[in-house]
């Protein structure tokens, strides 16, 4: 059973945050990691009450991981409302609050990096070099330090939490890594601390990836089972926003992410698109019977 719940602890070390949890582990509750990189909204929320129910105890971060930036994208000016994320994860019920440095995370004389094979070689992994290993190296630091029983990733990342589970498995990290649903806005669109990049006009239209989409889900109930006419459905809606413009539409097999030409098994339909300044990704699973 749940212990009761307390004010949320905040720490910035690796010392503090394991004294902390020390007390914890001596009496035997399991604890929940629910990593971030700020700028809360209702979807991270929403893994933080998935991970209450999941354990005894949560511990959530905040870092924007500067290793899983490329030099041209938004790390400096990527949101960082801490006050607010603060306050929204004492409300929700976190336990334990480690908002590190980078100088923690990566400190001088750092040389270790992680990489999954294969699973990084498309999708945001094409797009974005470089991206998955900073990914793959910070959460395995998060975990090495906070060591969870359970691990919460959200559906929206899905590619991302494809590499983690992975990750997990091969490196035989004794957590339970669990996936949660994508969170979305009353119009469909998916959750995104990036969300706060968009202009009024820009968000009208960012809809445009959920709606395309909802496109191929029909394509796919209708039997259709040509993985590029999928894509031509999501493209076609796509093409009706014109301030949306797309860096990739695909279809891939949920578990292994490689491309498929024939919808076959359980598929995962991707989608990553440039509204205005905010780069935003979404997806869609599809089991075909």
């Amino acid at each position: 059973m749940r212990s009761p719940r307390r004010a949320m602890h905040r720490v910035r070390t690796v010392r503090a945050l394991r004294a902390a949890l020390a007390p914890w582990r001596a009496r035997g509750e399991s604890v929940a990691l629910v990593p971030t990189m700020g700028a809360i909204h209702d979807g991270h929320l929403s893994l933080v009450r998935r991970a209450r129910a999941s354990a005894d105890r949560v511990v959530a971060t905040i870092f924007v991981n500067p290793l899983q930036f490329g030099p041209t994208e938004d790390f400096a000016r990527y949101p960082r409302p801490v006050r607010r994320d603060r306050a929204l994860f004492a409300a929700a019920g976190v336990d334990l609050l480690w908002e590190p440095t980078i100088a923690e995370i990566y400190p001088p004389g750092d040389r270790t990096r992680v990489r999954v094979s294969t699973l990084t070689d498309t999708l945001e992994g094409r797009v974005r070099p470089g991206h998955f290993e900073g990914v793959t190296t910070v959460v395995m630091r998060l975990l090495h330090a906070v060591q969870p029983d359970v691990l919460w990733l959200g559906q929206k990342d899905a590619q991302q939490a494809a590499v983690l589970e992975r990750m997990c498995a091969d490196l035989l990290v004794p957590v339970r890594v669990r996936r949660a649903p994508t969170v979305r806005d009353r119009d469909g669109l998916a959750l995104s601390s990036r969300n706060a990049y968009l202009g009024a006009a820009e968000r009208a239209q960012a809809v445009a990836l959920w709606r395309g989409l909802q496109a191929a889900r029909a394509r796919l109930a209708a039997g259709e089972r040509s993985a590029a006419r999928v894509v031509a459905a999501v493209r076609g809606v796509l093409r009706q926003h014109p301030l949306v413009r797309e860096d990739y539409v695909a279809v891939v097999d949920a578990a292994t992410l490689e491309p498929l030409r024939t919808v076959r098994g359980r598929v995962l339909v991707a989608v990553a698109a440039r509204v205005g300044s905010a780069r935003l990704i979404d997806n869609l699973q599809w089991s075909a019977r």
